[in-house]
């Protein structure tokens, strides 16, 4: 079977499924399990790794770096710049030290983390400048409504923004209201992080709802493949999980390759209805 993959729209090709490193490179003692974990991912195709500089205050950066060294090519790297340094100098020194962490050259895609108080239009400028000087390649952002992006797209240059990263799973469901619908229009693919609902302190029962682990024994599988074989089961979604246990990153990678078909998608949408309405953007 196919590996799922999504295309940006300036051509790049990801997996569907990359990894997540919130919460890693908080502790010494955890480094070298979470850097194998990095690297068991990168083999087993889950070559995109998304980051920040938020994250243990550039700790899981640096674990990044050393996941990645000596095979930096072959990896998708994403991170982001927080809300307060999204604009003018302040941007290009956060880029800078993001780079010296992750002991690189160039950021793939590099993200506004959530929406602060800097305008839209000195953080679409920031970008361009880190484009210019090859610190980045490409640019998008994270934690913005239809509202945002839509402001976004009346400013000059902002529809190079190549992704929106939101909160997504089965008992999250808001964005498929019309921030979905609106990207994919747009041909705007979205990142969908806590994609197994385990982080951040708000916690669901997706994985151990019986539905999921009765789809789970009858394919099989554990019932996070199942979570993330339904949040990628459209064309324009990338999930980033974090795990570092061998055993939850092979489950993970795993999820390339599983199609749902329609009757289990329905039974899980049948628990974990979906908002009728508009909703607030779930954050954590």
């Amino acid at each position: 079977m196919s590996v799922k993959t999504v295309q940006f729209p300036n051509g790049s090709q990801v997996p569907a499924i990359g990894q997540g490193t919130w919460f890693m490179g908080e502790r010494d003692s955890a480094f070298r399990s979470e850097v194998n974990a990095l690297q068991q991912g990168i083999d087993l195709g889950m070559t995109l790794i998304d980051t920040a500089e938020m994250y243990a205050d550039g700790g899981a950066e640096r674990v990044v770096a050393q996941a990645i060294a000596g095979r930096r090519e072959s990896v998708y790297l994403v991170s982001k710049v927080y809300p307060h340094h999204a604009g003018g100098t302040k941007a290009v020194q956060a880029c800078e030290q993001s780079l010296q962490r992750l002991k690189t050259d160039y950021i793939d895609l590099y993200l506004l983390h959530w929406r602060g108080t800097i305008p839209l239009q000195d953080t679409v400028v920031a970008m361009q400048t880190l484009q210019q000087a090859g610190k980045i390649r490409q640019w998008g952002v994270s934690n913005l409504d239809v509202a945002d992006l839509q402001e976004l797209w009346q400013i000059e240059g902002g529809r190079a923004c190549m992704t929106d990263q939101v909160l997504y799973h089965a008992a999250s469901r808001g964005i498929e209201y019309d921030l979905l619908p609106w990207c994919r229009q747009q041909q705007i693919p979205l990142m969908a992080y806590c994609p197994l609902a385990q982080a951040g302190g708000l916690q669901h029962d997706v994985l151990s709802h019986p539905v999921m682990q009765q789809l789970a024994r009858a394919r099989n599988v554990s019932s996070a493949q199942i979570a993330l074989a339904w949040v990628t089961r459209f064309d324009n979604i990338i999930a980033i999980p974090k795990a570092v246990r061998p055993e939850h990153v092979q489950d993970n990678a795993a999820a390339l390759t599983l199609q749902l078909d329609a009757q289990e998608i329905a039974l899980i949408e049948q628990v974990f209805p979906a908002p009728t309405g508009k909703t607030m953007l779930d954050m954590v």
